[in-house]
């Protein structure tokens, strides 16, 4: 049974990861402006990612009985230098999530809460998922120019990115 310090933690995981996607459909309005509209979709995508994370938690919160709360969000950052700097702004994002999943997973640990354990695990994988996508496209833009066609075709690229829910499990 979740404790309520437990419950606590998951209710806060879970706005945090609404908050997430605030954060990125702000960096998605950036894009926009700067009318890179395949790296502003990308950003929505990543967004509806991270709505669907929040809904997983909401689900597992009511599914184990307890209730859900939500809170305020922090305005997020709506301005950036670069994309570059939008992307090293969203992969620091993307740690900290790493790092609150872990304290989540820590608190299971020590409350010998198997199922949140299980139920974590998903989301643990997903973060390394997530960081090394970052990684990698911020490696990506460190090698192109702005104004090279590389830079115009990975902007094409995030125009075809489409998120699907995984299937149950």
């Amino acid at each position: 049974m979740l404790n309520d310090t437990l419950t606590e933690a998951l209710n806060e995981q879970m706005n945090y990861e609404f908050y997430s996607a605030h954060v990125y459909l702000a960096i998605a309005g950036y894009c926009a402006a700067e009318s890179l509209d395949g790296f502003s979709n990308f950003f929505k995508v990543q967004a509806e990612e991270e709505k669907f994370h929040a809904m997983k938690i909401f689900k597992y919160i009511n599914d184990r009985g307890k209730k859900v709360s939500f809170a305020g969000m922090n305005t997020p950052v709506n301005q950036y230098e670069s994309i570059l700097d939008a992307f090293e702004h969203a992969y620091l994002h993307e740690q900290e999530v790493t790092k609150r999943i872990y304290h989540l997973s820590d608190l299971a640990l020590n409350d010998r809460e198997h199922a949140t354990m299980q139920f974590l695990k998903w989301f643990i994988d997903e973060q390394v998922e997530e960081e090394a996508m970052f990684d990698s496209i911020i490696n990506k833009l460190k090698r192109i120019d702005k104004d090279s066609n590389a830079f115009y075709m990975l902007d094409a690229e995030f125009a075809q990115r489409s998120f699907t829910p995984p299937a149950a499990e």
